[in-house]
C-alpha cells in the first residue's frame, strides 16, 4: 500500500511542478533576492582539476562548469582539487553558518 501511496505522491509533484509558472532565471529569487549580477563567484576545482564558477547565496548555491571560448573545461590550477577559492560567499547578506 504505501508503494501506491508514494507512487501518487510523486505523479502528483511532477503534475504541479510542470504547472508552475516561468519565472525570470536573471535573478535571485528568495530571502535577499537581487539581480544574479550581483552576486560573487569563486572557482572550485573539481577532483579532475577542473575549474567551476561557485556562488554560495547563504540558501541557495549556483555551480557551473568553467568553459574557454572554445567551449572546452578550464583546468587552470586556481587551486588544489576539491578546494574552492574566491569570494563565492561574499554576494549575500542572509547568514551562512557552514
Amino acid at each position: 500500500m504505501t508503494i501506491i501511496k508514494g507512487i501518487i505522491f510523486l505523479a502528483t509533484a511532477a503534475a504541479v511542478t510542470a504547472c508552475a509558472p516561468i519565472t525570470d532565471k536573471t535573478r535571485d529569487h528568495g530571502f535577499d533576492s537581487k539581480d544574479l549580477s550581483q552576486l560573487k563567484a569563486g572557482i572550485w576545482v573539481d577532483p579532475q582539476g577542473c575549474d567551476h564558477w561557485i556562488i554560495d547565496d547563504g540558501v541557495e548555491g549556483y555551480l557551473s562548469q568553467r568553459l574557454g571560448p572554445n567551449g572546452r573545461p578550464v583546468c587552470s590550477g586556481a587551486a588544489p582539487s576539491g578546494v574552492a577559492t574566491g569570494p563565492f560567499k561574499s554576494g549575500s547578506t542572509f547568514p551562512d553558518h557552514l
